[in-house]
């Protein structure tokens, strides 16, 4: 029998993917696990990915991606955020959000480095920078009740060892966008202990009502130590086209496209001319985005708060609403696994995402509004069925 390594025994399939699977094994099933949009790229998005095919522009790119995609990322950012970006040296194309992201750990991770990861948090970015050979520092306080973090937390995790903070935002699971002055100490406290923030921006494309969202690399003295992660999976819907970005200071960059070379060479080329389309078009194509989540987020968070025993609070943004199940006395994985068996529908047990979730259950609202009121129709049902 083949011995396989302690970083690959020690990771763990996320309770995203287990119910996943699972909800698998039924064909009626109700699935609100994956953070996958059912909404279709923009038709030219399409035409573009299949020209590329058609023209053979099939082969490799630069290891960093294709200099006409990084200046397009760089034009994009400059008119959605005020920054800029060299394509040369501070622009790194990747295979998603989610290779950028290992890539940007693994150029600036030794081993024993500490990475403060505030909870609730994505559950892949503890066992990233356990692949990188680092310490995830989780920062959970059950005693916080509205799913933010403090910043005392925060600041009470870092140590000699602390080499970044990472940061979500607006976040998965919760919605929540970081409120400004949250971001201001966080840069306060990077900039007095020389950290980065590693600021995962993925939703900013979604955010509801007049929520203000500002990446942290805008702050005063804050360029120079944030990463900035971004994908076009839940922008422009196209999360099987695997296709991210990460901007940041070229030193971190430059060491990337290096590793780059060695993990995927690339990304794929199709993928690379969608974006191009994407990113530099004049018109908006994800313009219709916002309408379209804001009816199924109205539709899932009525239907929530109309069951008794169940609570909720909408969103400032994604397409995610975590479910207070307090009221059951069951904890989130016995209250999944129940709801999957009972009725059928698949959730994601709020442990997932640190302690302070485990109250909690997270329904992803990315499909129709018919299937969302099927789903809050038996979650009600599975309600009815329990003794509270």
């Amino acid at each position: 029998m083949i011995r396989t390594s302690d970083i690959a025994n020690g990771i763990q399939t996320s309770f995203t993917r287990h119910l996943f699977n699972l909800a698998k094994q039924y064909d009626d099933v109700i699935d609100f696990t994956l953070g996958d949009p059912d909404v279709q790229p923009h038709q030219a998005i399409k035409d573009a990915a299949c020209a590329a095919i058609q023209q053979g522009k099939t082969r490799y790119s630069q290891n960093a991606g294709l200099l006409e995609l990084r200046q397009t990322i760089h034009d994009y950012y400059l008119r959605k955020e005020g920054l800029s970006y060299t394509p040369e040296n501070e622009i790194q194309v990747s295979v998603g959000a989610m290779e950028g992201l290992y890539l940007a750990l693994l150029a600036m991770l030794n081993p024993g480095d500490e990475v403060i990861i505030p909870a609730p948090y994505y559950v892949n970015y503890t066992q990233m920078v356990a692949m990188c050979h680092a310490v995830p520092v989780i920062v959970d306080n059950p005693e916080v009740k509205d799913l933010h973090y403090r910043l005392e937390d925060i600041a009470a995790a870092i140590t000699p060892k602390t080499r970044a903070i990472m940061i979500n935002t607006p976040g998965n699971p919760t919605g929540v966008v970081l409120s400004q002055e949250l971001l201001h100490g966080i840069a306060d406290l990077a900039i007095k202990h020389d950290l980065v923030v590693i600021s995962d921006e993925v939703y900013k494309c979604l955010v509801y009502n007049a929520t203000e969202w500002k990446s942290i690399a805008s702050f005063e003295g804050m360029r120079e130590r944030t990463v900035i992660v971004n994908s076009l999976s839940k922008e422009f819907c196209m999360t099987g086209y695997r296709i991210g970005y990460v901007l940041g200071p070229s030193e971190v960059i430059t060491s990337m496209t290096k590793l780059q070379e060695n993990v995927a060479a690339c990304a794929p080329l199709p993928s690379q001319y969608a974006a191009i389309e994407a990113l530099g078009s004049k018109e908006d194509y994800s313009k219709d985005m916002v309408a379209i989540f804001t009816e199924r987020k109205n539709c899932i968070v009525e239907g929530i708060q109309s069951i008794e025993g169940l609570s909720c609070l909408p969103p400032d943004a994604t397409f995610y609403l975590m479910v207070d199940i307090t009221k059951t006395g069951m904890t989130s994985v016995d209250f999944a696994m129940e709801l999957l068996k009972a009725v059928h529908v698949a959730v994601v047990p709020g442990i997932t995402y640190g302690k302070c979730c485990d109250n909690y259950i997270r329904i992803a609202f990315t499909r129709e509004l018919d299937y969302i009121r099927e789903g809050v129709r038996r979650i009600n049902q599975f309600m009815k069925s329990l003794s509270l």
